[in-house]
């Protein structure tokens, strides 16, 4: 499997050439800015491109913009994003049209050797390697931004129904319990949801409109 490297910290970079070729990748090229980087992609046609997401001459997301212009370019090329810290925002750029052939990891899992190798072959064969720092802030993210979250199971039921279309009586004969029931869990659904009782607002068009859009 053919590699490429940019990264600006020569310590970082000649280990992971030297890493790498002891794992029986082919190092093809390793440098440390975008320029030479993508002329190497372009010319050695390498399996995967690892690339550190800050790299000069401003150290802001040289290393990302390439990374996505390889994505665009050279489809074919897996490409790994290193990075110091978790940049939230710069990983989803990089991962919101696919993460086939993708991979977004904090420089510190290179020190866990086997799962780092791992990683890149995965990466050459199309697969995905995402830090789990991001899996989590993701599920978390997703947790507090999500407006569903307060409903109970029963009341996300009724709300799905009521998406549909379907009436207070038809939400009961779908989930076998009485109308009475049925009234009670729409008040507490409108009431979680922030929902107030308003003279043109359709209370029950505002519920089915925050469903659809969590």
């Amino acid at each position: 499997m053919r590699v490429v490297i940019a990264e600006d910290s020569v310590l970082l970079r000649d280990g992971l050439e030297r890493l790498l070729g002891d794992h029986g990748f082919d190092v093809v090229g390793a440098c440390e800015d975008v320029d030479v980087l993508l002329e190497h992609v372009r010319t050695r046609e390498p399996d995967v491109a690892i690339v550190d997401i800050r790299l000069p001459p401003t150290h802001s997301d040289e290393g990302l913009r390439a990374a996505l212009r390889i994505r665009a370019d050279h489809p074919d090329v897996g490409v790994l994003v290193l990075s110091q810290y978790l940049e939230l925002g710069l990983a989803m750029k990089l991962l919101e049209d696919s993460a086939d052939g993708v991979g977004y990891l904090l420089k510190d899992r290179v020190s866990d050797v086997a799962e780092f190798v791992a990683s890149v072959r995965r990466i050459g064969q199309g697969g995905s390697a995402i830090d789990p720092t991001i899996v989590s802030r993701l599920v978390t993210r997703r947790r507090v931004d999500d407006p569903l979250a307060v409903l109970t199971p029963r009341e996300r039921e009724v709300l799905e129904l009521m998406a549909t279309g379907t009436s207070n009586q038809g939400i009961a004969d779908s989930m076998v319990i009485s109308l009475r029931a049925v009234e009670k869990y729409v008040s507490s659904v409108f009431a979680k949801l922030g929902i107030p009782s308003t003279g043109t607002d359709s209370r029950r068009v505002l519920a089915v409109l925050l469903y659809l859009r969590s």
